[in-house]
């Protein structure tokens, strides 16, 4: 159904990669926005571009961008993040990703996590499944914690807070855990390499496209607590089969 949208993300990742790989590891310039969150030339580049191309193809379609915010219909609206992992890309690490989706009625339907710097391009639209540079991922049937690969953004996050208790309780019990964020660790769990990956907040444009990805690969993504994705909140994503197990762990440590 959306396949004309989709090849059209791709190509606008196409231009992102191309803008990034001009930056990456050279000399550009970083500044603190007043969320105290890294931007770079390469950020504002690749949004630019991504908007214009946007306006080009779809004119009546609108472009909610982290640099940039909203503008235009939100009916049928573009989610961009230019460089998901904006301090990977400033220290010269290569997990990065452009993330672009399409969301109609703010339901999103089209995703593309476009991570050059490894060579790695995941893409999926509602109803055809995703793919990981053109062939099929699925996630893992992994089902109990004792034989889980936990992946969680980053140790100070789980210190405290309501669910830093249940999510370090998780890590203890796991088979494997690391540290790797960011949108890779979605895609990990998306093409069954991983089984769980936890973010204690994380907004739209940073979400969008990767639930896509890994729901249609035929894993889950919710709230700690269970609820539906939303701005500024917690992010959960698993191969499905351990969800529910999840989602009751952190609630059963919250007391809930």
């Amino acid at each position: 159904m959306y396949e004309h949208e989709l090849s059209f993300a791709n190509e606008l990742a196409d231009e992102a990669d191309r803008i990034a790989l001009s930056y990456f590891r050279g000399s550009f310039e970083v500044r603190e926005k007043a969320d105290r969150t890294p931007v770079t030339e390469a950020d504002i580049a690749i949004e630019k571009a991504i908007r214009a191309g946007v306006h080009e193809r779809f004119p009546r379609d609108g472009v909610l961008g982290e640099e940039g915010g909203s503008e235009g219909d939100t009916t049928r609206r573009w989610i961009v993040d230019p460089i998901d992992g904006t301090k990977n890309f400033a220290d010269g690490v290569q997990l990065w990703a452009t993330l672009i989706a399409l969301a109609v009625d703010d339901v999103p339907v089209v995703g593309v996590v476009s991570m050059p710097a490894i060579g790695e391009r995941y893409e999926a639209a509602r109803g055809i499944g995703a793919r990981l540079n053109g062939e099929a991922i699925h996630v893992s049937r992994t089902d109990s914690i004792s034989r889980a690969f936990v992946l969680f953004g980053g140790m100070a996050d789980w210190l405290d807070g309501p669910n830093a208790r249940g999510v370090q309780q998780l890590m203890r019990e796991a088979r494997r855990t690391r540290g790797f964020g960011d949108a890779w660790a979605h895609m990990l769990v998306a093409r069954g390499s991983a089984d769980v990956m936890v973010e204690r907040e994380l907004n739209t444009w940073d979400w969008a496209a990767v639930e896509v990805v890994v729901e249609e690969a035929g894993g889950t993504m919710s709230q700690l607590d269970g609820s539906p994705l939303a701005h500024g909140r917690s992010v959960l994503s698993t191969n499905g089969v351990l969800h529910n197990d999840v989602v009751g762990r952190l609630r059963s440590a919250r007391g809930v």
